[in-house]
C-alpha cells in the first residue's frame, strides 16, 4: 500500500488507500439485505424518509442529512432543532476528504465566567440553571445546514424543507419515545407556557397515538424556505427569538445571532487495531475521547475477553474513568485554549496511562495525565476537573449515498426539550447549551464570550484501507463517548454485525464508583464487578441512541442499524426497511425476603437465591462469593445444600472475611460493612498478571 494525502478541511490528513482487492469489512451480516442506492439511520422513522425520499431524488448523503435535521426539528422536537447546533462529519468521495461542519452554540458577548453562580458565589443548582434564559447559547443548527448544502450538497435549503413543513402542517402521530419524554418533562414545559400548549394542550400531556400539529413551527419553516437562514440571524425570527431569551433573564442580543460564524473543521483521527477512527475535534471533546478509550483498549486482546464479560467490562469501565479524566482536565474550545491532540494519543502517554489499570481491581482515585510533555510545546495552562451535569439527550443520525459519500450527524439542544423555552409564535424550542460550560470558573471549560462549549457529540468513522466504511454515532450527554466506543468495539473485536453490536447491553462510568448500565448484563458479571469494588446502579437504564451505516466494499451493497431506545429506522433507497421494535420491558423477578447491601449498596439477588431458616439468613455460595469479590478457597464457613444448590449462612461468612455484620428489622435488610480498601484486599490472593496484555 501506499501513502497519500487527503485534505481535512484546510489542512492535509495522511489515509493509508486501498488496494487494488478490496477487503472485507467488519460488521456485516452477509444474510441480511442490503441496499445499493444510499441508506439511512435514523431515530424517527419520517425522518429517515424524508432522508430517503432526497436520495430517491438524486440527492447526495449532504442533501438527505439536511432533509432528516429539518424533519427531526418537527417530528423529534424535543432532541433537536434550529435552537440548537451539532458537528456533522462528512466524507466526499470524488475528492476523498473528511471535514466536519461544527454548528455548535455560542455563548453571548454579555456574559462572565460567574454566569452560573449565586450572589454567594455557589453554583446555582442545575434544575433551576438550565431553564432560563441565560443556559441559552447562539444557535447553530440552521446556518450549519444551509452552509453545509451550499459548500457540499447538490440541492438548496428551500428545496429540502417541505417534508418538515407537512410534517409541522398536517401533523403527525406522536410515537411511544415522544409521548414518555413529554410525560416526564411536563412541569418544565409548563414552565413558560408556550411550550406547554403545544405539548400539554389543556395541561394533559401528549400520549401515544395523539396527533402533535405545529403550526407556528409550520410558518417558521416556510419562512426559510422563502428566505434561508438569514430570516434567523438577521430577521424577524431572531428578533423573536432574542426578545424571548432576554425576558427569561439571558443576554443575548441581536449582534449576537447576526455575529455567529459556523466553522469548518479538520477531525481528529487515531487508529484501533489497523483501522482509522476520525471524530469531532474540539469544542467537541467526543472524538479524543472515544478514540483514547479505544487506544487504552488496544492494548488488551479484547476478543479473548469475550463480549460484556467481568473483565471486559472492568477493563472498559477502567479505561473510561482515565479518558475522562484527561477529558475534564484538557478539552474544550481550542480557538481559546490549547488542547493537546497530539499528546492525548500519543503511544507513550497511552501507555503510562494503562499501566494504571490493575486487571482485578476499581481504581478509587483516578486523576488527569500530562499529555502536554508529548506535544512540540507545552501550552499547558487551566485544569480543573469539571463537574458532571445530568444525562442530556440530543439525536444522531446517519447517511450514505450510491456515490459513496458519509454524513455522520449529531445534533442536539442538550438536555430533552432544551431550556423549556419555546420561540412564541415560530413554534421552536431553544437550547441550554450553556450549562455545558463549568458553572465553576477556573478551567479550561469555564464560561467565556464568544466561546463554544464542552461538548460530547462524536459523529464518527471508521477507515479501511484508506476507505471510510462506517458511520457511527449516538446522543446521550456524556455517555455518547461510552456508547460510540462500545459499538466500535462490539464491531472490530467481537465481530458482532452492525444491528447486533447496537442491540448489545452497554454500560457508562466516567468516575469511580457508580456504573449505569442496560438491561441484559449477566447477573453474574453484575456481582463480580461489585466484588471488584465498582457500584452498579440499582436499576438499568437506557443508555444513547446508536445509529450507524456499513458499506460493504466486497459486494457494494450498504447495511445499517438502529436503537430501538428510541423508534430507530434503518432505510435504504432500494432496499432495506427495518424499524426498532419497542423495547420490553424489564422481566420482573420475584421479590426476595431479604435484601444484602454491602456499604449501603443493594446487591442484586433474586429470590430462588436467598432464604431465611431459624432466624439465619442464606445466599448461593457461589453468587455470594463473586458479589463479595472472594475465591471458594478463602472461605472455610460449612455450606448447605438445597435443591442441589449449595447456600452459605450470610452472618458467619461475612464475619470471616472481616466485614461488620447488622439486620435492620424493618427493611428486612442484612447490612454488611467494611472498610473499602480491606474489601478490596481480598482480591489480593486473585493472580493479579494482566492475562489480557497484548505483548507484541
Amino acid at each position: 500500500m501506499k501513502l497519500v494525502k487527503m485534505m481535512c478541511a484546510a489542512t492535509m490528513t495522511s489515509l493509508l488507500v486501498a488496494t487494488q482487492v478490496a477487503a472485507a469489512v467488519p460488521g456485516v451480516d452477509s444474510a441480511s439485505v442490503g441496499a445499493k442506492q444510499g441508506i439511512v439511520a435514523v431515530s424517527h422513522p419520517l425522518a429517515a424518509e424524508a432522508g430517503r425520499k432526497i436520495l430517491e431524488q438524486g440527492g447526495n448523503a449532504v442533501d438527505a442529512a439536511a432533509a432528516i435535521q429539518m424533519s427531526l426539528n418537527v417530528v423529534e422536537p424535543m432532541m433537536s432543532g434550529i435552537g440548537g447546533g451539532g458537528f456533522m462529519l462528512i466524507y466526499l468521495k470524488d475528492q476523498n476528504k473528511i471535514t466536519v461542519i461544527d454548528s455548535r452554540e455560542v455563548a453571548p458577548k454579555n456574559v462572565t465566567p460567574e454566569l452560573f453562580l449565586n450572589e454567594n458565589g455557589k453554583a446555582v443548582p442545575f434544575n433551576e440553571r438550565h431553564t432560563n434564559g441565560k443556559a441559552v447559547g447562539v444557535p447553530g443548527t440552521l446556518l450549519g445546514v444551509e452552509s453545509a448544502l451550499q459548500k457540499y450538497g447538490t440541492m438548496k435549503l428551500s428545496e429540502i424543507i417541505d417534508p418538515a413543513i407537512t410534517y409541522a402542517e398536517k401533523g403527525v402521530r406522536v410515537n411511544w419515545a415522544t409521548a414518555q419524554y413529554i410525560e416526564q418533562n411536563v412541569k418544565k414545559l409548563q414552565k413558560f407556557d408556550t411550550a406547554g400548549n403545544v405539548f400539554a394542550p389543556g395541561g394533559k400531556a401528549l400520549q401515544e397515538g395523539d396527533t402533535l400539529i405545529q403550526p407556528d413551527l409550520a410558518k417558521t419553516l416556510k419562512l426559510i424556505k422563502e428566505k434561508g437562514s438569514s430570516i434567523m440571524y438577521r430577521g424577524e425570527i431572531g428578533q423573536a427569538l432574542v426578545a424571548e431569551v432576554q425576558k427569561r433573564g439571558g443576554a443575548m442580543t441581536q449582534d449576537d445571532l447576526k455575529n455567529y460564524v459556523v466553522k469548518e473543521r479538520e477531525p481528529v483521527t487515531g487508529t484501533y487495531r489497523g483501522y482509522e477512527v476520525a471524530s469531532a475535534a474540539p469544542p467537541s471533546s467526543g472524538g479524543l475521547t472515544v478514540i483514547e478509550i479505544l487506544k487504552l483498549m488496544e492494548g488488551y486482546d479484547v476478543q479473548k475477553m469475550g463480549a460484556n464479560s467481568a473483565d471486559y467490562l472492568h477493563h472498559v469501565i477502567e479505561s473510561m474513568h482515565l479518558a475522562y479524566a484527561d477529558r475534564a482536565a484538557f478539552m474544550a474550545d481550542a480557538d481559546f485554549y490549547p488542547v493537546p491532540k497530539k499528546g492525548l494519543l500519543d503511544e507513550r502517554f497511552i501507555k503510562e496511562r494503562r499501566q494504571l489499570i490493575n486487571p482485578v481491581i476499581a481504581t478509587a482515585t483516578v486523576k488527569e495525565g500530562d499529555p502536554w510533555k508529548y506535544e512540540e510545546k507545552d501550552l499547558s495552562g487551566k485544569a480543573k476537573v469539571k463537574e458532571e451535569n445530568p444525562i442530556g439527550q440530543t439525536t444522531h443520525f446517519s447517511v450514505m449515498d450510491k456515490w459513496g459519500n458519509i454524513v455522520s450527524y449529531t445534533t442536539t439542544i442538550e438536555q430533552v426539550f432544551g431550556s423549556g423555552i419555546m420561540v412564541p409564535g415560530y413554534g421552536f424550542m431553544l437550547n441550554n447549551e450553556l450549562t455545558d460550560f463549568d458553572a465553576v470558573p477556573g478551567g479550561v471549560n469555564q464560561v467565556e464570550p464568544g466561546k463554544r462549549p464542552r461538548s460530547s457529540m462524536s459523529p464518527t468513522l471508521l477507515i479501511k484501507d484508506g476507505k471510510p466504511f462506517m458511520a457511527v454515532g449516538s446522543p446521550g450527554g456524556s455517555t455518547i463517548i461510552a456508547s460510540v466506543a462500545q459499538t466500535i468495539m462490539n464491531v472490530i473485536d467481537h465481530k458482532l454485525p452492525i444491528q447486533k453490536a447496537i442491540d448489545a447491553p452497554r454500560i457508562f462510568s466516567s468516575t469511580y464508583p457508580n456504573v449505569s448500565w442496560e438491561e441484559g448484563i449477566d447477573q453474574d458479571v453484575v456481582l463480580e464487578l461489585l466484588g471488584r469494588g465498582h457500584q452498579f446502579d440499582a436499576k438499568s437504564q437506557s443508555i444513547g441512541n446508536v445509529q450507524a451505516v456499513i458499506f460493504d466494499y466486497e459486494n457494494g451493497k450498504m447495511y445499517g442499524g438502529a436503537d430501538n431506545t428510541r423508534e430507530g429506522t434503518v432505510l435504504g433507497v432500494d432496499a432495506v426497511k427495518f424499524i426498532a421494535d419497542k423495547p420490553q420491558a424489564p422481566v420482573q423477578v420475584n421479590p426476595s425476603t431479604f435484601t444484602l447491601k454491602v456499604n449501603g449498596l443493594a446487591y442484586p439477588f433474586q429470590a430462588a437465591q436467598m432464604f431465611i431458616e431459624n432466624g439465619t439468613s442464606y445466599i448461593q455460595a457461589d453468587k455470594l462469593l463473586l458479589g463479595l469479590g472472594v475465591d471458594s478457597s478463602l472461605v472455610k464457613i460449612p455450606a448447605v445444600t438445597v435443591a442441589g444448590k449449595s447456600y452459605l449462612p450470610v452472618r458467619a461468612t461475612a464475619e470471616s472475611l472481616g466485614y461488620q455484620v447488622s439486620w435492620n428489622e424493618q427493611a428486612s435488610e442484612v447490612l454488611l460493612t467494611k472498610d473499602k480498601t480491606q474489601t478490596l484486599s481480598d482480591l489480593q490472593k486473585y493472580d493479579k498478571d494482566e492475562k489480557y496484555k497484548i505483548t507484541n
